[in-house]
């Protein structure tokens, strides 16, 4: 017999080997859950309510408020999708893309490839209505890569084929519902019976996956018009296109073949042609007879690579001839003693109550008028603004750049007339996905360099910053996303190399998790996915890259 403690209650009962999870979970009739039970975290590591048990554990069961269940959910979801399109439309492919208005864009080409009509997208959800009318099982199949491979190679999946020949496993797991096939790289829920909150509906020629919301679970999240993230999707979908790395597999095997540098310097290269760009048309737009452009305003969510970009872009405007000036939205901290707090105590630096914005903006509108302003230096170690005799003017040539969470909140620069700004958004739209039905979430990427800064610079350990990740995440939901689509232009951060170079940093990093502790979850599931890259040394990432900002070595000075 095992001994099973249930960390949800604290009750250890005694169970036969090979029971499984959803067994368990019935012998537990009085646990009480606001949302159905999807998974169940396993000494602290995700595992589907299938998964067997046959020594002593831990388990804590998980409901879809979790983020951890969300995830199984949508990815049980996108399989129940994929099964809909092949019973309907034989020789189709799904490529499911990327997450955009809140919910997940797919590309469906059918076999004729004819145009993709309502009438098929009607054919499609009553497929998958049916499926989960049925309760169709999803089975994991453990099998030696070799067969896995054969078996995708068999049904034309060269980009599965190719992430199963450079992961350097020896077994792996793919999936099946009813006679359908699929690999996917977490756990998905015992059946399609549980599936019972999702829309499906046409999007920019292709297919919109609605999926329950992040906070509300209960309910679809609500449609969102991201018309500029799309194209900024779709624009480095192109570039993955040109240079043939659609796919993690793509990746590893051309860094295989020791075409690493190359993809390095055409990454990067491609990065800079778009800030080259975006220098042009800001010099373009400040010589303009009509609507000059003053001010630059630069945002993004933590760890998007903002700071570096300002810097980049800085050197691009001094090349077209202009002078750019930085004007930090820190500096204008209301004193920590005024600072809003959150409903725990702490203070909440992310709100936009915690910046002076009036002092602000009537310093920017002085500066814009031709006049001489001194201007705060926000003290980080008393928690003070102050007055040190630091005096700006802007002259000839001059455009002032301002970089920071609220930049393009309409609160901080409302009386700055609309045709003297040019607003930026930085993101880390990540473009390169496992394969075509596993994608890589954008926050992911982030959360990855976050880690790795916080901890090179002796900030947090890793431990500490997952920890604090969900309420950064909240604080972007709040104050930073909902003002995205106000920018004149996207700017995506994220290199399709990334994470093969962040593996070498990240490794050690994650290993120093604790297994006994709430955080190693997360590590553990962030270790596994990047064990799916071949790793690249950052030895020729140059000292003005983007990565840099994180993994150490820039040119650049980065204050406080």
């Amino acid at each position: 017999m095992l001994q099973i403690r249930c960390k949800n209650n604290n009750i250890a009962k005694s169970f036969p080997e090979g029971i499984t999870l959803l067994e368990v979970l019935k012998e537990f009739p009085e646990l009480q859950f606001k949302y159905p039970v999807v998974c169940a975290r396993v000494n602290n590591t995700i595992q589907g309510l299938k998964f067997r048990l046959f020594q002593n554990r831990d388990i804590e069961f998980v409901d879809m408020g979790d983020n951890s269940g969300r995830r199984v959910y949508i990815r049980s979801l996108c399989f129940v999708l994929y099964k809909a399109t092949c019973d309907v439309f034989p020789g189709s492919r799904l490529f499911i893309e990327h997450p955009i208005s809140k919910g997940y864009y797919c590309n469906f080409h059918k076999a004729d490839n004819s145009p993709l009509k309502e009438e098929d997208i009607r054919k499609i959800r009553a497929r998958m209505k049916d499926i989960i009318q049925l309760d169709m099982p999803f089975r994991r199949n453990e099998t030696p890569i070799e067969e896995a491979i054969h078996i995708f190679r068999e049904r034309g999946f060269a980009d599965k084929v190719k992430l199963l020949e450079t992961i350097g496993q020896v077994y792996c797991d793919y999936y099946t519902l009813g006679d359908t096939v699929d690999y996917y790289y977490g756990p998905l829920l015992p059946s399609a019976g549980y599936l019972n909150l999702w829309k499906l509906q046409s999007y920019h020629k292709g297919l919109l996956l609605q999926v329950p919301d992040r906070k509300y679970p209960e309910k679809i999240a609500a449609k969102e018009k991201q018309p500029k993230a799309f194209e900024a999707f779709s624009e480095y979908l192109r570039w993955n296109i040109i240079m043939r790395l659609n796919y993690v597999g793509d990746v590893n095997k051309a860094t295989l073949k020791g075409r690493a540098s190359e993809l390095i310097q055409v990454s990067e290269a491609l990065q800079e042609k778009k800030i080259v760009k975006i220098a042009e048309d800001i010099d373009k737009r400040y010589h303009a007879t009509e609507n000059p452009v003053r001010v630059v305003l630069i945002t993004g969510p933590s760890s998007s690579g903002k700071t570096t970009f300002s810097k980049r872009l800085c050197i691009q405007l001094l090349a077209c001839g202009l002078r750019p000036m930085s004007f930090s939205t820190d500096d204008y901290f209301v004193n920590r003693t005024d600072t809003p707090k959150l409903p725990n105590g702490q203070y909440d630096f992310d709100n936009i109550a915690a910046v002076d914005h009036e002092t602000m903006e009537k310093d920017l509108t002085a500066l814009l008028a031709g006049e001489e302003v001194e201007v705060p230096e926000y003290n980080f170690t008393t928690g003070k603004r102050e007055y040190n005799g630091k005096k700006i003017k802007m002259g000839d040539d001059r455009v002032l750049i301002i970089e920071g969470i609220h930049a393009l909140n309409p609160i901080l620069t409302a009386k700055i007339p609309d045709h003297l700004k040019y607003k930026i958004y930085v993101s880390t739209l990540t473009t390169v996905s496992l394969d075509s039905h596993n994608w890589i979430p954008t926050r992911d990427n982030r959360l990855l360099r976050r880690i790795i800064r916080d901890y090179n610079k002796g900030a947090f350990t890793a431990r500490e910053t997952i920890s604090q990740w969900p309420s950064v995440c909240d604080a972007e939901e709040k104050w930073i996303f909902p003002y995205s689509e106000n920018a004149d232009v996207m700017f995506n951060s994220a290199l399709n190399i990334e994470f093969a170079v962040l593996r070498n940093h990240a490794e050690p990093i994650l290993a120093t998790v604790p297994k006994n502790c709430p955080e190693y979850s997360e590590a553990h599931r962030l270790l596994k996915f990047i064990h799916y890259f071949v790793p690249i040394s950052d030895n020729e990432i140059p000292p003005t890259s983007i990565m840099r900002e994180f993994v150490g070595g820039s040119s650049f000075h980065y204050k406080r």
